[in-house]
């Protein structure tokens, strides 16, 4: 059960949500306005916010910019009429937690409020970590190596919460960023001496692939989930994928790239990639290794669109395209890891 305040100028559509989500279990209050939203925050604090995108008097970007910067803890879930790449972008950016488009489905509304419910007690849960971590540092001020290494935690705990929060939102491929990870983890080992990274970059790449499709929050959950071929436009959504993550993450300091990795997971060796087309080595390592990793990965495991195709399928495909668009030298050492190491892809494999 959470608290939730619904916010829209349409009277009729602003009950007809309180209505749906009372029905859920949620205990709901309404707003008319963005100034009578504020009003009530400051009397009572609500767990999640369903606002409407488009009102008059301040709409739902000038109501989630007011609810950060007044440091309310609410995830805030937009609603509008015209669901597009930039809206999408301009809501993450903002710190929107998801968005709904209309006309409103009553199941899509109590599944996103439930989903932001979910982070919202996981980032509670966080804050208090941090907050026993400040306790801890404070105390033990002479133990610096236990201070590193609690922080250390700390972003690798954020990590984890954001790629939760991903997998939340798109439940038909949770596991698929820990099994990215691992098998990208893997695959860098195998490779030959002089081209693995630093311990600090190989940090970085496991980093990379649990965050690797974090842009797809901005994508809606039912072209996620869609059970059928995608449209032209439903296609160019799921591509952006990948600038979205980064300019989510970009600013983020990882001691490693992140953002730069992540955006480029789905560029190929031979320029037919995408966003940028970039080619070879133009192409991050580490970003050379994902996209080996989310291929196979996803070839191999059911989609809604599709049954598992198998290991063997996924195996032969990434051959195919050993030299084009995979590097060569990754391809071998993935195919190595599974002919000759017996690696088998394991959902609850760790991401060390």
């Amino acid at each position: 059960m959470a608290r939730v305040l619904v916010v829209d100028d349409e009277d009729g559509l602003r009950q007809t949500m309180a209505l749906f989500l009372r029905r859920a279990g949620h205990v709901c209050r309404t707003a008319g306005d963005v100034a009578h939203a504020l009003a009530d925050l400051a009397l009572e604090p609500a767990d999640v916010i369903i606002s409407d995108i488009v009102m008059p008097g301040g709409g739902g970007i000038a109501l989630l910019e007011a609810v950060r910067d007044r440091g309310y803890r609410s995830e805030v879930i937009m609603v509008t009429g015209e669901p597009t790449v930039e809206t999408a972008v301009q809501a993450i950016r903002s710190g929107a937690f998801d968005y709904v488009a209309k006309p409103l489905n009553s199941v899509r509304l109590c599944e996103a409020v439930a989903s932001a419910a979910r982070l919202r007690q996981i980032e509670d849960e966080d804050a208090q970590y941090r907050q026993d971590l400040e306790r801890l540092v404070e105390a033990r001020t002479t133990s610096l190596h236990e201070s590193l290494e609690r922080l250390r935690r700390t972003m690798e705990n954020t990590t984890q919460a954001l790629s939760r929060a991903l997998e939340i939102r798109d439940p038909y491929t949770a596991g698929h960023q820990r099994r990215v990870t691992h098998l990208s983890c893997a695959i860098h080992d195998r490779l030959p001496a002089e081209l693995r990274l630093t311990a600090a970059g190989r940090d970085g790449l496991r980093i990379a692939g649990l965050l690797h499709d974090l842009g797809k929050l901005a994508i809606p959950a039912e072209i996620l989930a869609k059970p059928a071929r995608l449209s032209s436009l439903e296609i160019n959504l799921i591509r952006a994928h990948p600038v979205i993550g980064w300019e989510i993450l970009n600013g983020l300091d990882f001691g490693w790239p992140v953002a730069d990795i992540v955006r480029q997971h789905h560029e190929r060796v031979d320029g037919t990639g995408y966003p940028d087309g970039l080619k070879g080595e133009e192409i991050r390592l580490e970003s050379r290794i994902l996209g080996v990793a989310d291929v196979l990965e996803a070839m191999a495991s059911h989609r809604p669109y599709r049954p598992a195709l198998g290991i063997e399928t996924a195996l032969a495909e990434i051959r195919r395209g050993s030299g084009t668009a995979f590097d060569g030298t990754i391809v071998e050492a993935c195919v190595g890891l599974f002919l000759e190491d017996g690696y088998v892809l394991d959902s609850g494999a760790p991401t060390d």
